[in-house]
Order: C-alpha cells, then structure tokens, then sequence
C-alpha cells in the first residue's frame, strides 16, 4: 500500500513538474486589438497576426476560393457599438466573425454571427449575415505581417483595410450618423432652447460641413458668439467668417476673419491665424 502510495506521489510530482517547466515562448500570431470611432459607433476588431516568414501566402498558405479565418487561430472578431452600414446594408449593433475568401483578383467577405469556431472548421454559410465582393489589390510594398487597420475617415465613415504580403483588400463601414445628429439638432435648437451655447456652434459646424442652411447656420454662430459673452472665441468667429463667405458677403467675412485672427494671436493659437489667413485670401 505505501510502495502503490510512493508511486502515485512519484507520478504527480513528475506531472508537476513537467506543467512548471513549460517554456514561455511568444506566440507565433499575436493577438491585437484595433479600436476607433467611425462617425458615432465605437468599432473593435480582435484578431492574430501571422507573419510572411519568407512564404507565399496567398494561393498557397491561404488557398485562393476557399474560406478564411482572416488572420490565424481563431477567426477575425468585430464588433459595432450602435448600428452601421457595409455594402449598402445595415448591421446591428453587436459582435461578428470576419471571414474572408481570397481571390487573385477578386475576394469575398463574410460577416458571420458565428463567434464561437475555431479558425474556419465548421463554418456554414447558414450563418452568415452577409457576404459581398471587393478587389484584390497587389501593391508593391511587402507587408510582412497581417495587418488590419483603419483609413479614410469621413464624418461619417471609413475603410477597414487588410493587408499581408503583397495582398490588399478593403472595404467601407458607414456609421448611420446624420439621421441622429439631426434629430439632436432639432429636438435641442429647433424645438427648443439649448442649456449650453456650444451646442449652436456644433450645429453650426455640422451644417456647414453638410453643406446645409447656411443662413440659418449663420444665426447659430452668433447666438453662439452671444452666448459666450465676453469671453470672445476665436474659433466660433472663424465659423462665423465661413459662413459668411459661403453666403458671398466677402466684406464682413474679411471683418470677422480679422478679428478672430486677433482673438488666436491673444490665445496663443497659430493654427487659427493661418486658417483666418487663408480664408481672407480666398476672397480676394
């Protein structure tokens, strides 16, 4: 009984050992986590990066036409903090598997509400909420690991591109932002009377970048510029200068771009003077 006890010890020592002296090695595809706002939604990817080691990747290591996990281990996550649209249709808030199916010169994406495979073993397209078309690119530029990334951001947009080797394919995520920030608009200063001033220099703003009402944009920024009393804002008159320029009243835009040229100086910001700068020179 205490030579069976010996040996049952024996063997768990062994056991421990052998769990204790495990090497730490980095993985050979680390994980990442890109993060960014695209227009109002917060979108994260989480996925593992492979590198070339001096192999052909696609049509070899990645088989062209056959379903990909967009990375390695387990498949590409994404997910949508409200919702967006992709190829013209519109997804839910929530997290998606990020499937791909390389072409030499034309692939496949899938967004997948299968979060729980490993790789792609498994998949079936029963699970897909949507696939759709974009180009295969082949840049010069050897991109040595697989990279995912963000680009071209937009008021309202912007492209999530993935690159590995002398492979690019990209595609745009639309953040559904103008119905919101409109009905903001109109719930805050149509309707009613906003609390804080600011809120008619961002609509100002946004209506000018939309290129909407500017004359009623106009009276915005100078209930803004009202708001902020004595306490002048130099951005707040560039906006004003803006609009009056769009609305072809050049002499009192040079007036204002003035003045709020010698609100920057006073408030350290160059930035401003040379925008100011530029604006009077445009309306010359």
């Amino acid at each position: 009984m205490n030579i069976k006890r010996s040996i049952y010890l024996s063997l768990a020592l062994v056991l421990c050992i052998s769990v204790n002296a495990q090497i730490k090695m980095p993985p050979a595809s680390p994980t990442y986590e890109l993060k960014g706002t695209i227009g109002l939604s917060e979108v994260k990817v989480v996925y593992s990066r492979p590198s070339v080691k001096g192999r052909t990747v696609f049509g070899d290591l990645v088989p062209f036409n056959e379903v990909w996990r967009t990375g390695a281990n387990q498949p590409t996550k994404i997910t949508f903090s409200s919702a967006v649209k992709i190829a013209g249709k519109n997804v839910a808030a929530g997290e998606y598997a990020l499937y791909t199916i390389p072409g030499e010169t034309e692939s496949t994406i899938i967004i997948s509400k299968n979060t729980q495979l490993w790789g792609s073993m498994g998949y079936d397209s029963k699970d897909d909420l949507m696939r759709f078309k974009v180009p295969t690119k082949h840049p010069s530029s050897l991109y040595e690991t697989f990279t995912i990334s963000f680009s071209d951001f937009k008021t309202n947009s912007a492209m999530l591109n993935m690159k590995w080797e002398h492979t690019k394919m990209a595609f745009t995520i639309e953040s559904q932002v103008d119905d919101i920030v409109m009905a903001d608009i109109k719930a805050q200063l149509i309707d009613g009377t906003p609390s804080n001033a600011g809120a008619y220099y961002q609509a100002a703003g946004y209506y000018y970048d939309t290129n909407r009402d500017a004359k009623l944009a106009l009276e915005w920024a100078n209930k803004a510029i009202e708001g902020s009393g004595d306490q002048k804002k130099y951005w707040e008159y560039y906006m004003k200068a803006k609009l009056l320029a769009r609305l072809g009243m050049k002499k009192d835009a040079k007036a204002v771009a003035k003045e709020s040229i010698q609100l920057a100086k006073a408030g350290g910001n160059p930035d401003y003077v040379r925008l100011n700068e530029k604006l009077i020179a445009g309306l010359d």
